[in-house]
């Protein structure tokens, strides 16, 4: 009989008419129920004559017409939500006024003789009840027989607010909901101890582990103003440390309300456990200097090129012009430009920025107002077995974009650079921090001469969460194969940023930038690698993933400096960029300097190559590596 039900239930949507002559009937016994109350068992000596069955007759014909103008039948009954119940009390209100006035007419013509208001509206009274738990009664026992609990998620929402009430009503009226809400968490003192949507609310202090466990929750979904409060990674750092599964919620502005709820959550991703304040930026400020301008941006196919094209994009320029080696990535940003900005015109490069008379080309034809040079070889330990494509790449690619920007007067030059640059060990932050040198000597030479007509702008910041090389992708593909995790030192700490926010801070920097300043962004606290990839596990829920130390690889340092320990900074209007105060260099003797290894990087002697670096950069002492003997030697 139960199988019966679940397939009756589940499979079969019961007919409109049945529905319709369903209401109809109850239309019929709310009439007699009324009697009966008012009149006893005798009351139905009167409801079997001439006027009282017109009246039954007339709120009838009226209500079944009513139905129909309203559409109360067309709701799947098991699927009922509130507001089918108040389309019901507004039908029948109709229905019984409209019965009623026609009633009182006929009274005074004489057509029927007068009739109890008491028991018409008491009628309308059971009327409304029987047709609203009718819903309810058909819903409940859908739930009870359909949706067993061996089959629902127990979860907890974290947030009383707007937010949270609104998520907890999304999941609550989602017919495909799995969700089954046993409680809500509150920091709110004022709602601690009360009930919500009929469950309690717990507050958020060292019981509430204990409160989570008892009532077996799997799951805790994160209101969106939750994810953005101040102390909300704490807490989620303590939900995992106790194997509680984390959900977040979409904003509700974002919400498709057609699709289940459970699409509209998302597994909180590692960035959103960083232990630092969200970024926002001048967006009025960055769009002013954008809109309407021809924007060049290499390396556009990467993990940081393709996230400025998105942001440049969305400022409505005049034209973009991606430039990259990559093909099939590069032929991948172009078609999500045309797919998500249909009225851009964008140009596709596949060039090397090293190919000086291919990349005068370019400019040639694109004219640039704007360019983002974010084009650079990366991997450490990768350019410390390539040096010469680390200096021909990093450094001949950077001279030539900078020299081609302002022979063809590009308003504005904004270079990426990375922490790996300040007193750096090896070979590639050795390359960025002589590519920073040039581009800074060349801005004071440019204004020292009177010849400034392109500004120069240099941006440092540290590690990139989920960019192409960085630890996230290369840990969730160890956790997916089962481990182990790889971290090079117990010790080693790294600053980490979402590729999103470096990108925004990129464009506010170039839109606040005079020329020649090198800006530094505030990273927010460093992060152990080793946590990072515990946090990993745990997020994705896998079992017995271990972590295995490897050692530190060639030119790898424990900690990233973001400065100099000679410089100092400037504060700007943003509290999250400075200005890194360093040390000027002529550019006269920085050209002649960098032509020569340039040069030699044509011969491939590494060993020639990093001691010309070292000559270049006399911080740069190599850690963990063969070119440690310079340093020796140079001592």
């Amino acid at each position: 009989m139960i199988n019966y039900l679940k397939k009756l239930f589940t499979k079969r949507i019961t007919p409109r008419f049945f529905v319709l002559a369903f209401d109809t009937i109850l239309v019929l016994m709310s009439s007699l129920i009324a009697y009966y109350f008012h009149y006893g068992i005798v009351g139905f000596v009167p409801l079997v004559q001439t006027p009282a069955l017109i009246s039954v007759l007339i709120l009838v014909i009226v209500t079944w017409f009513t139905f129909i103008i309203f559409k109360t039948y067309l709701g799947v009954l098991r699927f009922s939500v509130f507001s089918d119940i108040i389309r019901i009390v507004i039908a029948l209100t109709v229905s019984y006024s409209i019965t009623y006035f026609t009633l009182f007419i006929f009274e005074l013509l004489g057509v029927i003789e007068s009739f109890s208001q008491t028991v018409f509206w008491g009628a309308y009274v059971v009327n409304t009840m029987l047709m609203s738990l009718s819903r309810v009664v058909v819903k409940e026992f859908y739930d009870s027989i359909h949706l067993t609990r061996d089959k629902m998620t127990s979860v907890m929402i974290y947030g009383t607010k707007e937010g949270g009430m609104a998520l907890s009503k999304a999941i609550r009226t989602d017919k495909n909901s799995k969700f089954e809400i046993r409680g809500f968490i509150t920091d709110d003192e004022n709602m601690i101890g009360k009930k919500l949507m009929g469950v309690n609310v717990y507050a958020n202090d060292e019981n509430v582990f204990g409160n989570i466990i008892s009532l077996r929750v799997e799951k805790v979904i994160i209101s969106t103003h939750k994810m953005e409060s101040k102390e909300t990674p704490e807490f989620l750092d303590k939900l995992l440390n106790h194997n509680i599964s984390l959900l977040v919620a979409t904003p509700l502005s974002e919400w498709n309300g057609n699709a289940p709820a459970a699409s509209n959550l998302k597994e909180v991703q590692i960035e959103d456990l960083l232990p630092r304040n969200p970024i926002s930026v001048n967006l009025r400020e960055i769009a002013q200097h954008i809109e309407g301008k021809r924007v060049l941006v290499t390396g556009a196919a990467g993990s940081i090129g393709s996230e400025i094209v998105r942001q440049v994009a969305a400022f409505n320029p005049f034209k973009i012009i991606l430039v990259d080696q990559a093909e099939t990535p590069l032929h991948d940003m172009y078609l999500e430009i045309q797919r998500e900005w249909i009225n851009l015109e964008a140009k596709i490069v596949v060039a090397d920025i090293s190919n000086e008379k291919r990349m005068r080309q370019v400019f040639e034809t694109s004219k640039p107002h704007y360019v983002f040079h974010a084009a650079a070889y990366k991997h450490v330990p990768m350019m410390e077995a390539n040096v010469s494509e680390s200096i021909q790449n990093n450094v001949l690619g950077t001279k030539i974009i900078a020299d081609l920007a302002v022979e063809f007067r590009a308003a504005k030059f904004v270079m990426v650079s990375t922490d790996k640059a300040v007193n750096p060990s090896n070979v590639m932050g050795c390359s960025k921090r002589i590519s920073e040198i040039y581009v800074q000597s060349y801005a004071k030479f440019l204004e020292h001469t009177g010849a400034k007509t392109t500004q120069f702008i240099t941006t440092r910041f540290g590690n990139v969460l989920g960019s192409n090389g960085s630890v996230v992708p290369l840990f969730r593909e160890q956790i997916k194969n089962g481990g182990p995790v790889t971290v090079t030192h117990p010790e080693i700490i790294r600053y980490f940023m979402t590729i999103s926010e470096a990108c925004q801070l990129v464009l506010e920097a170039g839109s606040m930038g005079n020329g020649g300043e090198i800006y530094i962004f505030d990273m927010g606290k460093p992060v152990k690698i080793v946590d990072l990839a515990k946090k990993m596990i745990l997020l994705s829920g896998a079992k017995n993933v271990k972590i295995e130390y490897t050692g530190l690889r060639h030119g790898e340092k424990l900690y990233e400096e973001l400065l100099n320990n000679a410089e100092n900074t400037t504060k700007t209007h943003h509290e999250k960029i400075m200005i890194a105060n360093v040390r000027d260099y002529d550019y006269n003797i920085v050209k002649k300097e960098i032509d020569e290894l340039i040069k030699l990087s044509f011969e491939f002697d590494e060993m020639l190559i990093v001691g010309k670096m070292k000559d270049i950069v006399p911080e740069f002492q190599s850690l963990n590596s063969k070119f440690e003997a310079l340093d020796v030697v140079k001592v």
